[in-house]
């Protein structure tokens, strides 16, 4: 299935984060933070939004830091995606 954000909307995905910790301690479910960094999978096309001309920045395959609670949860092919705003992503991992 294929998603295609609409405005300045960025579609993401997840990356796993380490279940242990550097010492060694393994981790429970509970007990880990939600993970900030993901893959861009898909980038809507930018345009006018409220007004003002948005230039995306990002490209399918970045890697990006986001904000911890931003975007929308969405299950597609039993994957897990988030949709979010452009101005939701912290950073691009280099």
């Amino acid at each position: 299935m294929n998603i295609k954000p609409l405005a300045d909307r960025v579609v993401i995905k997840m990356l796993e984060s380490e279940e242990t910790t550097k010492s060694g301690i393994v981790l429970p479910g509970a007990a880990k933070e939600k993970p900030q960094l993901a893959e861009v999978v898909a980038v809507g096309p930018g345009g006018v939004v409220d007004g003002k001309e948005i230039k995306m920045e990002l490209e399918i395959g970045d890697k990006v830091l986001m904000s911890k609670y931003a975007g929308t949860e969405v299950k597609l092919d039993g994957v897990e995606y988030i949709i979010l705003r452009q101005s939701d992503v912290l950073a691009k991992v280099l």
